[in-house]
């Protein structure tokens, strides 16, 4: 094994794999044996990284958010994945599996959106590309992410309630899985997370590395090193995670801080905080840290923010967890709520309530004045825009 990159198996440490029914084996083993053959074709990487210029605005800003440093005495930069057209870093991964799609002869796809980002960035491309598109959402989701869900209709998405589980983001994922059961000839599965069975955590990382590839060429530029001390994301299934820490996955001179979503509180019941809770256990094709019963029923997870509220983790953040090589600290909606408002007001950038829960760590974290860390600013807050009305009666 390669570090803490997967292998050739699709394995990170003990976690990752295909744990999948017999009908899912011929989707999957059809991209596991072309998806990295395709992604290395000359051509594939033209079109890939032109779109990622012309139409999603890369390379996105590395910006020194210099009131925030003044805030926590430590030197503080924003990889300003918000700034990406739809307005997370969701849309480098669709620009990507949308090409692979068009190679492999799909002409529709399938997606599951829980904060609706993905959802919006997978009916963008299939837009840009003139392919039928279905996004599976849960029906609470759908409820408390409205203009996401106005904006995949427009794009000339249809969106489908998943009605059944907690009707939220595990509940699309298993809509979405049905989906592709039934169609696995014509239709594609554009997994939006570094979850799912091997090949996708693989593939979705790949794809989101363009971030940390990014961060190293700017920092070098402006701290005269490529190798911040730590980059810190939020982690639900974790493909902004991923894509900022590809690159220093196996640099051990660069720490890596994830940050969970506690909900109302570790021990409280209604938490997402999966390295707090989690046991080994089989998700959506993959073995991962997942919140589970004592007899191995998933428990419902739960976060105010909808990108998070995830019972598991993808298996590369879980083997960062188990070997020591990240460290996991879980925050609360309040904390995370109050951070999102703090960086609004301090640096004029209202952050997705996912990405202020990675702004959260300073109240549970000291770092050095001289420590240079990168924050991975994965989404902007337009979305959340009324519960952040709501929470705060604004």
């Amino acid at each position: 094994m390669k570090g803490y990159h997967v292998d050739e198996n699709g394995y990170y440490g003990i976690f990752g794999g295909a744990y999948i029914p017999e009908m899912l084996y011929p989707n999957t083993e059809e991209l596991r044996q072309n998806y990295l053959s395709i992604m290395q074709e000359s051509q594939f990487k033209k079109d890939f990284h032109q779109l990622l210029r012309d139409y999603v605005g890369r390379p996105t800003p590395l910006y020194f958010a210099k009131n925030l440093s003044a805030e926590y005495k430590t030197r503080i930069y924003l990889k300003r994945e918000d700034l990406c057209h739809t307005g997370a870093h969701k849309v480098n991964n669709t620009i990507g599996q949308i090409l692979l799609a068009k190679r492999l002869g799909k002409n529709r796809i399938i997606a599951e959106t829980g904060a609706g980002q993905h959802g919006v960035a997978t009916a963008t491309v299939c837009a840009l590309m003139g392919i039928k598109c279905v996004v599976y959402m849960g029906e609470i989701d759908i409820a408390r992410q409205a203009p996401n869900v106005a904006r995949m209709k427009m794009l000339g998405a249809e969106v489908r309630p998943a009605l059944s589980g907690s009707r939220t983001l595990k509940d699309a994922t298993n809509e979405a899985i049905r989906d592709w059961i039934n169609n696995p000839v014509d239709t594609h599965y554009i997994i939006g997370s570094v979850v799912g069975p091997h090949p996708y955590p693989d593939m979705v990382a790949r794809f989101q590395s363009v971030i940390s590839e990014e961060i190293q060429s700017q920092l070098l530029e402006k701290e005269g090193t490529s190798n911040p001390d730590y980059v810190i994301a939020c982690v639900g299934g974790g493909s902004n995670a991923a894509g900022a820490y590809y690159h220093y996955l196996d640099n051990m001179e660069v720490g890596i801080i994830a940050v969970e979503a506690a909900g109302k509180g570790i021990n409280t019941g209604e938490s997402a905080a999966t390295s707090a809770l989690g046991k080994v256990g089989i998700i959506h094709g993959s073995k991962t840290l997942l919140m589970q019963t004592n007899d191995g029923q998933i428990t419902e997870p739960y976060s105010i923010s909808a990108g998070l509220d995830y019972p598991g983790v993808g298996p590369m953040h879980a083997h960062l967890f188990q070997s020591g090589r990240g460290e996991f600290i879980s925050i609360t909606d309040q904390e995370a709520m109050e951070a999102g408002l703090r960086v609004s007001q301090l640096e004029g950038i209202i952050p997705a309530i996912e990405t202020s829960h990675a702004f959260a760590i300073f109240d549970k974290r000291e770092f050095k004045p001289e420590d240079i860390l990168v924050i991975n600013l994965s989404g902007r807050g337009d979305k959340d825009l009324q519960t952040y009305i709501d929470y705060f009666n604004l």
